[in-house]
C-alpha cells in the first residue's frame, strides 16, 4: 500500500515520499518511522552534519539512513525531498542489489551521506520524477514502484563502486551476516546460531567479518545493540530501565555497565548530551 493521506500511520504504507517543506512533525515521530530505509535529498543546500570546511559547499547532499537509526534532522527552511521505503520493496531474489544497497546505507552504522555530482543530480531527478508520478497514481502499480525504486538505489551503487570492491565469497558472507544480525540481534547472542545459518564455523565466520569489516561477530552484535539502546534513548519515552529490558537485559546495572564500557558513559549521561544537543544545534544527529 502507498501512503497518500497524511492521516494513515506509515505502518499502513510500504512507500512515503514528501517535499521538505510539506512533511509533517508526525513523521518524526511514528514510532513504524524505524522499519524504513530513508533518503533525505538536500537540493541546493549546505549539508545537515559536520564535515571538514572545504567540504561544506551548497549542493546536491543525499543521506542515506537506514533502518532502526532513526534520526531527527534540522530541516527547517530546507529545499528538497524526503522518501522512505521499507524492505519489502527491495527485490532481495536479487542478493547482489540486495547487499549492495545494504552497504550503501551502511547498515552496520549510522548513515551515508553523498554529495552528488551534476551529471547524478540530472540522472536521479529523471528517474525521481518518475517514481513520484507513480507513486501519486491512485492505483499505484506495485512492480513499476519497485522497478523505479530499483533503478534510482542502482544510480547511488554505481556512484558508490569506487569505494566498493567487487562481492567475493567472503563480502557476501559478511553482509548475509548484517542482514541476519537486523532480524535476530535482540534474541540471538550467540554467534554458533550466525554460522549455523551461513553454514560455516563461528571460528571462520569471525575471520571473514575480521577480514572484511574489520570486527568479529559479537562486536557487530554489540555495536548493534548500541545502536538500539541509543536509538530507543533519544526517540522513545521509555526508561531507562525499559530500554534495558526490552534489549533482553534483564539486570538494569549490567545493561548500564555495558552501555558504558562501548560508549565512555552511562544512559543517563548520553541522555543529557543528547538533550543539550538537541536544544542546541536542533537534530540527533549525535556521535
Amino acid at each position: 500500500m502507498m501512503e497518500k493521506d497524511n492521516s494513515l500511520h506509515l505502518d499502513q504504507t510500504l512507500l512515503y515520499i514528501r517535499n521538505l517543506d510539506s512533511c509533517p512533525p508526525s513523521y518524526l515521530y511514528d514510532p513504524a518511522r524505524k522499519d524504513f530505509f530513508e533518503v533525505l535529498w538536500l537540493q541546493d543546500e549546505f549539508p545537515l552534519h559536520q564535515v571538514p570546511e572545504e567540504q561544506h559547499v551548497r549542493g546536491n547532499w543525499i543521506y542515506l539512513m537506514p533502518p532502526y537509526r532513526v534520526h531527527q534532522l534540522n530541516k527547517a527552511g530546507k529545499k528538497g525531498i524526503l522518501f522512505s521505503f521499507k524492505r519489502e520493496l527491495l527485490e532481495e531474489d536479487d542478493k547482489e542489489f540486495a547487499l549492495d544497497v545494504f552497504r550503501i546505507f551502511n547498515i552496520s552504522g549510522e548513515f551515508t551521506t553523498m554529495l552528488l555530482s551534476p551529471d547524478m543530480t540530472e540522472r536521479l531527478s529523471k528517474v525521481y520524477e518518475l517514481l513520484e508520478a507513480e507513486y501519486k497514481e491512485d492505483s499505484s502499480n506495485l512492480p513499476m514502484i519497485k522497478s523505479l525504486l530499483k533503478v534510482f538505489l542502482l544510480h547511488l551503487t554505481k556512484m558508490k563502486k569506487e569505494e566498493f570492491t567487487s562481492l567475493d565469497i567472503n563480502q557476501k558472507r559478511a553482509y548475509e551476516f548484517l542482514l541476519l544480525l537486523e532480524d535476530h540481534y535482540i534474541n540471538e547472542r550467540n554467534i554458533q546460531f550466525y554460522a549455523d545459518q551461513l553454514g560455516i564455523s563461528p571460528k571462520r565466520l569471525n575471520q571473514v567479518l575480521k577480514e572484511v569489516l574489520n570486527q568479529t561477530g559479537i562486536q557487530l552484535l554489540h555495536d548493534r545493540l548500541i545502536l538500539e539502546a541509543k536509538r530507543q534513548i533519544i526517540h522513545s519515552e521509555n526508561s531507562i530501565k525499559e530500554v534495558a529490558w526490552l534489549l533482553g537485559f534483564r539486570d538494569r546495572p549490567y545493561f548500564s555497565r555495558f552501555f558504558k564500557v562501548h560508549t565512555g558513559q552511562t544512559p543517563e549521561a548520553f541522555q543529557k548530551h543528547v538533550k543539550k544537543h538537541v536544544d542546541t544545534l536542533l537534530n540527533t544527529l549525535v556521535s
